[in-house]
């Protein structure tokens, strides 16, 4: 076999990968309906100015009158010469007269309407209109979600079943967004038995279920259950694996190691390990702060689509030829100048210097990393957004990364310092972290097109996850063994050449 059908194989079987992930997602984003997904975990709440009053927070014991939401609001109760939903509405509440939570939310919304008179609501009563009914069962029908539940609240496409703080964040959000002259995501969120009330037993059901993460000099952040806390923490651990980075770690190690003293190696490992995470913590809020400048319009999801799937191409790409080409890795010529930094810094015979010199470093290599490392957090924090996660729950959520993204250098670190040997990544090594990040990126650039509300559901993004790094194992086996292949032909045309 000839080295250029080699890499034409090669890269189809890279063009196999790329295709196969798109497939892989389609097939599967059909398995979660709309309904399915999970109650989002907030949305960008502070700017809609919308803020829901304590008193909100206790349920009345009974419904307000149709009339509660004000003047400027559409008829309740349509007739039979009106089976359609009014068009000129810009929110649409399915309510049932009984039901506290619907009570609750039309409380918020008169408060919202002051705020917004220009903001036009509609309002259906369906425990007790048959008219209405109907018209809640064509709405569900047409958006995709079951008409059972109530408070049920529609904004363009948007749906929100049940009423929690987080659907209150996320409304106002979209709310926003509206005033704003923009049109929300679409998709559906909550679930029937999470904030819903039961027109027979007159009972409403508690919030989702929650998990309080305690983040340094923030406090403890409530993290829905049915988030993207399962996304992250396997995003966080997947975008840890980065060859980048770990190869500066090993040879950083490596230098320090020669002092033959744990407290030195200890100090400036932990130095560099903090210093590198602020540096990617600042990458993080940049790029959530530039998506909330700017808004999560359709656009903006395309755009970070597209970006995480260029870093998925190449990263796959740098798999089969690491560092031709476009290649999002350390440059080669950048490498004898971090080398030399490397030594100063462990070089330095008193330790604060030596500290100091660790703290150039990081900032340095934290830099000159930026295009290997920065797909995973455009990528995770355009989800964020397309998800309608707000800026206190996002500050949680970012915690949960952190802490699987610094598992394997925690590891290598921990091992240094524990056998005072140093762990050295190999080529290979690198080569096939980043085919699995690669994929991975892939997958999740097909769902940001797709839907990301798929990530919300913990089994749908394990599935995912689990998918991606079968399909890269796949493609690992696959390549392997056309390598193996042609390497006996290689050398036998390479003996002939000497011959000749």
């Amino acid at each position: 076999m000839t080295v250029a059908m080699r890499h034409a194989r090669l890269a189809l079987a890279a063009l196999g990968t790329v295709l196969v992930v798109t497939v892989l997602v389609v097939l599967l984003a059909p398995a979660t309906t709309a309904g399915a997904v999970a109650a989002t975990s907030g949305a960008v709440a502070a700017t809609s100015g919308a803020a829901n009053p304590a008193s909100i927070a206790a349920f009345p014991a009974t419904a307000l009158p149709a009339s509660a939401t004000g003047a400027a609001s559409a008829s309740a109760l349509p007739t039979a010469t009106s089976p359609t939903v009014d068009p000129d509405a810009d929110l649409v509440l399915f309510w049932g007269d009984g039901c506290p939570n619907c009570a609750a939310e039309k409380e918020w919304l008169a408060t919202v309407e002051q705020q917004h008179p220009d903001l036009e609501i509609v309002e259906y009563e369906v425990w007790h209109d048959d008219v209405n009914q109907d018209l809640f069962a064509q709405e569900a029908e047409r958006l995709g979600f079951a008409a059972g539940s109530v408070p049920t609240t529609i904004i363009g496409d948007r749906v929100w079943i049940g009423w929690t703080d987080q659907i209150e964040q996320d409304m106002a959000g979209a709310i926003a967004t509206v005033e704003s002259g923009g049109t929300p995501m679409p998709g559906v969120f909550g679930t029937e038995g999470a904030g819903t009330c039961s027109q027979d037993a007159g009972a409403c059901s508690a919030e989702a279920p929650q998990t309080v993460i305690d983040v340094p000099l923030i406090g403890e952040v409530t993290v829905s259950a049915d988030s993207l806390l399962m996304s992250t923490i396997v995003i966080g651990f997947v975008d840890g694996i980065n060859p980048c980075s770990l190869w500066v770690l090993s040879v950083l190690l490596a230098i320090v190691l020669r002092s033959n003293s744990r407290r030195r190696v200890l100090a400036i490992g932990t130095t560099f390990l903090v210093i590198t995470a602020a540096m990617y913590g600042l990458y993080m809020a940049a790029f959530y702060s530039a998506l909330a400048v700017v808004g999560m319009m359709g656009w903006i999801q395309i755009a970070v689509a597209v970006i995480a799937g260029v870093f998925g191409v190449v990263s796959v790409k740098d798999y089969f030829a690491f560092g031709k080409g476009v290649s999002f890795t350390i440059r080669k010529e950048d490498k004898p100048g971090i080398y030399r930094r490397m030594r100063e810094a462990a070089g330095k015979e008193r330790l604060l210097p030596a500290l100091g010199a660790t703290i150039a470093l990081a900032v340095g290599v934290s830099l000159l990393e930026t295009p290997c490392t920065a797909g995973f957090p455009v990528l995770w924090t355009g989800m964020l957004h397309a998800n309608g996660v707000g800026p206190a729950e996002t500050a949680g959520l970012f915690l949960a990364y952190m802490i699987p993204f610094l598992l394997d250098e925690l590891i290598i670190f921990g091992i240094a310092v524990a056998t005072m040997r140093a762990t050295k990544l190999q080529d290979k090594h690198g080569e096939l972290l980043k085919l699995f990040a690669g994929v991975t990126m892939l997958v999740l650039a097909v769902v940001m097109l797709i839907d990301p509300t798929l990530m919300e559901s913990p089994v749908m993004a394990l599935g995912l996850f689990a998918a991606a790094f079968v399909l890269a194992a796949a493609v690992h086996v696959v390549a392997s063994r056309v390598r193996s292949r042609s390497r006996p032909a290689d050398a036998l045309a390479a003996s002939g050449s000497d011959r000749e």
